[in-house]
């Protein structure tokens, strides 16, 4: 059985999609742009304030999910520029501690509304 995962602290979804699914003992995150939740703007910036707004989005929509940065198992990161790697990997060692996640990180041509940025992840809680 699958439920929908929904909180308006989180930017809405802007196509056929949910901010995230639990799916049993996991939740799987739609992926994250630097939108804010209460404009629907895009979070201007360098990479860094973009990978803040995402972490925070996450944040909301982990919560609405009873969980945390601690019960992610993988992350995925798109970028449309694989130069500001390290500068994204200073924001995410501000949120994960080990075992750190799973993690991929590829660059892509493009992203939606021309963001420079796209994270989306999985959760894993165990329910006993």
């Amino acid at each position: 059985m699958k439920e929908e995962i929904l909180t308006l602290k989180a930017p809405a979804p802007i196509g056929p999609y949910s901010q995230a699914i639990r799916a049993g003992n996991f939740v799987f995150l739609s992926g994250q742009i630097p939108i804010i939740p209460e404009t629907g703007e895009v979070e201007k910036g360098d990479v860094e304030v973009q990978m803040e707004r995402i972490m925070k989005n996450i944040l909301s929509i982990l919560e609405a999910s009873d969980m945390g940065f601690d019960d992610i198992v993988k992350v995925n990161i798109f970028l449309n520029d694989l130069s500001s790697f390290s500068k994204v990997n200073e924001v995410y060692e501000r949120y994960f501690k080990k075992p750190y996640p799973a993690r991929t990180t590829v660059e892509v041509k493009g992203l939606p509304r021309g963001v420079g940025i796209e994270v989306d992840v999985i959760a894993y809680k165990d329910k006993n």
